[in-house]
């Protein structure tokens, strides 16, 4: 069972880019940087794209913090595609595919039953190591100020205490 403090599984995922092309993508290429992976159920669907266009919108955001951020569900390319050019419009970080479901298995997140995932949001520090996870039902979209907040607070190396902001006091040294 994946857990916070272990080595996030690796991968190699074929991905749309930003300029719409196809590339393999792995995990691995990212040392040195954060991660943040998130996985959504399906293309074309509702809650979805309202997640994956804010992640878009705030990608800036994420870099200025040495922070990658990667999609992922288990949609083809082509269907990533055909989504950003009929509807979802331009994406700034890339749509991973995994159409055998073996990623989305490893980080707990398939619906075996569906084929599809549950919305997942992960980050893996920059050795590999996972430093947050959660995993919740696919009919709420996940917040992305808080998933930016939580990574500030993990790159501060303190004790967080309950709904703390950046620029506010910490508990010390965790």
């Amino acid at each position: 069972m994946l857990q916070v403090g272990s080595k996030a599984p690796d991968f190699t995922l074929e991905a749309v880019l930003q300029d719409g092309s196809f590339q393999q993508v792995n995990l691995a290429d990212y040392r040195g940087k954060w991660v943040v992976l998130f996985f959504y159920p399906l293309d074309f669907t509702f809650v979805c794209p309202t997640e994956i266009t804010s992640f878009s919108k705030r990608l800036a955001d994420f870099n200025a913090l040495n922070a990658e951020v990667l999609g992922a569900s288990t949609d083809s390319v082509n269907s990533h595609l055909a989504w950003i050019e009929n509807g979802l419009g331009k994406i700034t970080y890339p749509l991973l595919s995994d159409p055998t479901h073996v990623v989305s298995r490893e980080y707990g997140v398939l619906i075996e039953d569906k084929g599809h995932t549950l919305r997942g949001t992960f980050i893996i520090d920059p050795e590999g190591i996972l430093r947050y996870h959660l995993v919740h039902s696919k009919s709420v979209g996940r917040s992305v100020e808080e998933t930016l907040r939580v990574l500030l607070a993990l790159q501060s190396g303190d004790l967080c205490p309950v709904e703390w902001k950046p620029g506010e006091n910490t508990l010390g040294k965790a």
